[in-house]
């Protein structure tokens, strides 16, 4: 897509890449709250959330994505480990 002086844009620059780092981020996050507070309820969001990005990622994205969906599948075994360990319900 060319730009208003005649330069191509990047992939990676448009607004839904950009928004997939946003939301592969917020995923990150949320499966950190996750762990402490209460990981059958808040993690299966956070999944969903890096799912997202994982598929709006542009090349740059990719990785950050691709990260923040392992890392929310990690957090969530944690969370539920860390549930079960303190006593502390799952829901």
């Amino acid at each position: 897509m060319p730009s208003p002086n005649g330069a191509r844009v990047a992939d990676s620059d448009r607004p839904g890449a950009v928004v997939a780092g946003f939301l592969a981020t917020i995923a990150i996050f949320v499966a950190l709250i996750g762990i402490a507070r209460y990981p059958v309820r808040i993690d299966p969001a956070a999944a969903v959330i890096a799912l997202v990005a994982a598929g709006m990622a542009g090349p740059r994205q990719r990785a950050l994505a691709a990260t923040a969906v392992v890392f929310v599948a990690s957090a969530f075994f944690l969370g539920m480990v860390v549930a079960v360990v303190t006593n502390h319900p799952l829901w």
